[in-house]
């Protein structure tokens, strides 16, 4: 150290400039090696955010199955169709008619008048809270039974 901006005796100072980057070699290359690196506390962490995720699944899962289809045109109910045996029903609309067809555990628009067939387009719908609306020709579809999900919230 220096006071008064003379050197002290018998002080030596070095400088590293030698500005060497690390080699490829010293980080780790396989899994193993990886591996090792992490300490019991990384592990703990690890742990646990599994633990989370995979206690946390049963709760936000929506797996719950529709059990009837309601048809509405104009906003009124035309038909409520369980969803336990196959069927087609014609609705009547403004365009034309439009065709709804059901299977066990699952409903579609087969055809509809609409210039651009967003409902068809939509194809089969199986979960409760599911909707198909073809607009132009007023008609739509609303699947009902237990655990409908709600597709928005407004408060």
């Amino acid at each position: 150290m220096r006071r008064g901006g003379k050197a002290l005796s018998g002080e030596r100072r070095s400088i590293n400039l030698s500005h060497k980057k690390p080699s490829p070699t010293s980080l780790p290359t396989s899994p193993a090696d990886w591996l090792s690196l992490l300490r019991p506390g990384d592990w703990l962490t690890a742990s646990c955010a599994l633990l989370l995720v995979v206690a946390s699944f049963p709760l936000l899962w929506r797996g719950g199955t529709a059990d009837a289809v309601v048809v509405r045109k104009d906003g009124q109910a035309v038909a409520q169709l369980p969803l336990t045996t196959a069927k087609k029903i014609v609705v009547a609309g403004p365009l034309g008619e439009t065709v709804v067809e059901v299977q066990p555990g699952r409903v579609r628009v087969l055809s509809d008048p609409g210039p651009r067939q967003y409902c068809v387009k939509q194809g089969w719908l199986s979960r409760p809270g599911a909707v198909a609306i073809c607009a132009p020709n007023h008609v739509s579809l609303t699947l009902t039974g237990r655990d409908a999900g709600h597709d928005s919230l407004a408060y």
